[in-house]
């Protein structure tokens, strides 16, 4: 397997017996039992992920929020101690490092990056050139991360914690002891549903790891595997790097203007992103759904019904939630309002479908 990396969890996972892919350099279980299986057991009750192949950007001292309000699109300077925000890490030409989310340890002092496995050592090398005089360190060597996400997430999670974590609110992370050690319990996620993602130093995730399967056990828990998180991030048309957004994508395009602060503060593109807002933007990220049956997959063309080339599709799944199959894309912004038909080349055929609303699943 050359030099594919192991997350702490790996050989549980293969004792569970996990079908195991490479995936971004990673050894990791893309499913289980089934995804469809996966996928609805946590949109019903709750399921475990294994997402140790996050990468921990660590960014401390005094120059630790100018650095970070220089490199990222939104505006960290509110965050108190405890908060986190979804924000993007831009380039020159203002399009996108990479997407992430950003806690906050202790104002003005210390933050934490969680940043996409397959952008580690490109987003820790951003960082470095872009920095304003913070002491940052690639700390994803020592993190593990455990994601327990649905409805009976904060249930789980209260119960091998032996305290009642609610009070954790959305996007804010405390400091809990787990097995004598300190671990982050955080409540961001990727699936839509409620729960939480627990930073654990990596001699304790597998500890970690059978603790929740085992208390979980009563709740009906399962470890999910990744085509489940990709089908339950897709029906929240949540973006995936080297998906919906990449290197040359404008945040506005994708619908990420939200997270884009242009009148709070500078930040590294913030010009060439406003420019291209002003001049007009061309296309815009939307969702669909299949009229005809067939499954939409990333690259395959959108058109129109005169055959006009609309852009492409960035995303697409059969929907467990729905029973429809979903897709998102990029097209012509002229083609982007809510009921357009469009059709999408699948091989040979011309396929219809239909611009919805999104999220597709509430």
């Amino acid at each position: 397997m050359g030099d594919i990396k192991r997350t702490p969890l790996a050989e549980l996972h293969e004792k569970h017996g996990a079908k195991m892919v490479d995936f971004a350099g990673w050894w990791m279980p893309v499913q289980f039992k089934g995804l469809k299986e996966e996928h609805l057991l946590v949109r019903e009750k709750v399921g475990l992920f294994d997402v140790s192949h996050m990468g921990e950007i660590r960014v401390k001292g005094p120059q630790s929020l100018p650095t970070i309000q220089w490199l990222l699109s939104n505006d960290a300077s509110v965050l108190t101690k405890g908060k986190a925000q979804y924000t993007l890490l831009t380039n020159h030409e203002g399009g996108i490092v990479d997407d992430l989310i950003v806690y906050c340890i202790e104002p003005e002092e210390d933050y934490l990056l969680c940043v996409n496995a397959a952008n580690i050592e490109k987003d820790f090398q951003w960082i470095l050139e872009n920095n304003k005089g913070a002491d940052i360190t690639n700390e994803s060597e020592d993190w593990a991360q455990i994601a327990i996400q649905g409805p009976k997430g904060v249930e789980l999670t209260s119960a091998v914690f032996g305290e009642d974590l609610s009070s954790i609110e959305s996007f804010s992370f405390a400091a809990k002891t787990f097995a004598g050690v300190e671990t982050w319990v955080a409540r961001t996620g990727y699936t839509g549903e409620d729960g939480f993602e627990v930073f654990v130093p990596k001699a304790q995730a597998a500890e970690l790891w059978t603790a929740l399967l085992e208390k979980g056990a009563p709740m009906g828990v399962e470890p999910i595997g990744l085509g489940a998180r990709d089908t339950l991030r897709t029906e929240k048309k949540y973006p995936l790097y080297g998906h919906e957004i990449n290197d040359s994508t404008n945040p506005y395009e994708a619908g990420l203007g939200w997270v884009t602060k242009v009148n709070a503060k500078d930040f590294v593109g913030k010009s060439k992103i406003v420019e291209q807002k002003e001049q007009g933007l061309a296309r815009k990220l939307v969702g669909f759904k299949m009229l005809d049956r067939g499954i939409a997959r990333q690259g395959y063309q959108l058109l129109s019904f005169d055959n006009k080339e609309l852009g492409e599709v960035t995303s697409g799944t059969p929907s467990p939630s729905l029973n429809e199959n979903i897709g998102i894309g990029y097209v012509l912004k002229e083609y982007a309002e809510l009921g357009t038909e469009i059709l999408v080349q699948v091989r040979a055929r011309q396929l219809k479908a239909q611009v919805v609303q999104t999220p597709f699943v509430k």
